[in-house]
């Protein structure tokens, strides 16, 4: 490692829509990263977007944030806030610009202008998700060309991305997975019971309530398998869009399905403590931290076989194939009707805890900080 500089390292971090209690896995993972980067020799100011944090609210422990304007729109919140956080970070003048995602890294090479020096973490190709149109897939692209192409050092949270980033753009990157936090067991159940829960006889999906993350394909496959006592259990804020509509209907056609909104902090702890298994339908990922939390806790997990479901290596029986609601039915079933031993959660836990590990991560974050940031370091290219 490199030795810690005579001052913190400042950093600003941009292309987070919060950093305390905000729904979405970049921000989970500027939750759990930054806290952990202080100690080891930086200040960190993290740019977030005025809906989505409070008024007055200056710190996250000991995260500095600085609340910039953002609109309540889909395709220019991000691309405003971004352009209004480069300004702001070319007036602190920081030692590193670390911008998240590819839609915020757009803003690349107005920083690099400016004369700021840029580590971007890709988090996966959004442009795949289902939400966007033509307009915003061409901008997310570019964010991600640009990002890549002026950025000093990039930052992969999965091989996927690293194998994307090499072969479309003749780049480097750093793997850097996300991580996950300890989970110890709690025997409180107030908040499941609240939700009308049963511990152990439910399935439990963590997610935005958006298309690629397959919801109705879930309550779908739900209702097929039919189990006697189990419920199912989606944990997610409800907007007021179309998919979000449609689920909720769904939803109230079936008695056994649980819309419980978003929760973070204890209520969510006991969501996943007392689960009988996690299901992750999804389409898109980066790499998702809410099945590593699963993992965590122990949980049997069904996943779809998408390559960033993959890559966490799950043995092959759970996975199922990409919108074959049959054939998750069928996996519901099985994971609901098979003895899960204590020693099997357990395993589970040590598991996920040994390859994705936040203080490891935190270091190796912070080594990339160390490089880009020494004086006369060169970049990669120059706009």
């Amino acid at each position: 490692m490199h030795a810690s500089p005579a001052r913190p390292l400042r950093i600003c971090v941009l292309g987070i829509r919060g950093i305390d209690n905000v729904q979405g896995g970049v921000e989970t993972h500027a939750a759990e990263l930054y806290p952990r980067l202080i100690p080891l020799g930086c200040e960190v100011i993290a740019i977030v977007r005025s809906p989505f944090s409070p008024k007055g609210v200056t710190r996250v422990g000991a995260v500095r944030v600085r609340r910039l304007w953002a609109p309540r729109a889909a395709g220019l919140e991000a691309f405003l806030h971004s352009l209004l956080g480069v300004l702001y970070a070319a007036w602190h003048r920081p030692d590193i610009l670390h911008i998240h995602a590819i839609g915020p890294a757009i803003v690349t090479p107005i920083a690099r202008m400016l004369g700021l020096r840029v580590v971007v973490t890709h988090h996966g190709p959004d442009y795949e998700r289902d939400k966007w149109g033509r307009f915003a897939r061409a901008v997310l692209r570019r964010g991600e060309l640009w990002g890549m192409r002026y950025s000093h050092a990039r930052i992969a949270i999965s091989r996927v991305i690293q194998s994307l980033i090499r072969s479309r753009y003749s780049k480097d990157s750093v793997l850097i997975p996300n991580g996950v936090s300890p989970a110890p067991p709690t025997p409180n159940i107030e908040h499941i019971e609240a939700a009308g829960l049963v511990a152990g006889r439910y399935f439990l999906m963590v997610s935005r309530i958006v298309p690629e993350k397959r919801q109705l394909e879930l309550i779908e496959a739900f209702r097929l398998a039919a189990i006697p006592g189990w419920k199912l259990a989606l944990v997610g804020g409800l907007g007021d869009d179309a998919y979000a509509r449609r689920v909720s209907a769904a939803a109230a056609s079936l008695p056994a399905v649980v819309l419980t909104g978003f929760r973070t902090g204890e209520a969510l702890r006991q969501i996943y403590a007392h689960a009988g298994a996690f299901i992750l339908p999804s389409a898109h990922e980066g790499l998702p931290i809410a099945l590593l939390e699963a993992l965590s806790f122990g949980l049997p997990v069904v996943a779809s076989d998408i390559p960033a479901n993959l890559e966490i290596g799950l043995p092959a029986e759970s996975y199922f194939p990409l919108d074959d609601v049959r054939t998750l039915a069928a996996r519901l079933t099985k994971v609901a009707t098979q003895e899960e031993s204590a020693e099997s959660r357990e395993a589970r836990t040590r598991w996920v805890a040994e390859r994705y590990d936040w203080d490891r991560i935190a270091r190796q974050t912070y080594e990339v900080y160390a490089a880009v940031a020494q004086p006369g370091a060169a970049p990669n290219t120059t706009p």
